[in-house]
């Protein structure tokens, strides 16, 4: 169904998909975060941010912004679900530090900002500022790869 998902930074990939935060693409077994790591609610990648700009990686509409901000989950117009978790434990935070453009059920746009986290006030409150980036409903022969800073989903 996708060839390429994400590339580095936010280059397009296929034309349906951006990369949510600019940074390293990395595994998600790397995640120190057993959910995650093992891909308890799904499979994905993480990415090592370089700035706390999150934008939507498709046009779509938000499921859920968290109450405590820290994470968003967006279903994009051909049903793929997307949950972007800022960080590590950052529930914790109630919200400190992060900022929401979006409510639920608001339709979004491919790159629209949907939240900011200022890592400057997180990154010493949490374990990590790693965030995962996890497909949620990917059919059972469907999985993650990561081939030189390039995700795919294969069958």
């Amino acid at each position: 169904m996708f060839k390429n998902l994400f590339k580095s930074k936010k280059a397009a990939v296929d034309d349906s998909i951006l990369q949510p935060l600019e940074g390293e693409i990395v595994p998600l077994d790397v995640v120190p975060d057993p959910v995650f790591s093992q891909k308890m609610i799904g499979d994905g990648f993480a990415v090592n941010p370089t700035n706390g700009t999150v934008v939507s990686p498709v046009d779509g509409e938000v499921i859920s912004v968290f109450p405590t901000k820290h994470a968003v989950s967006v279903k994009s117009t051909d049903g793929k679900e997307i949950l972007i978790h800022v960080g590590l434990e950052t529930v914790s935070l109630n919200g400190e530090g992060f900022t929401s453009f979006v409510s639920d059920g608001q339709r979004v746009q491919k790159g629209q900002k949907l939240l900011e986290a200022d890592f400057e006030v997180i990154k010493e409150k949490v374990p990590s500022i790693i965030t995962p980036v996890i497909f949620t409903n990917l059919a059972e022969d469907e999985k993650v790869v990561i081939e030189e800073q390039e995700v795919k989903i294969v069958k």
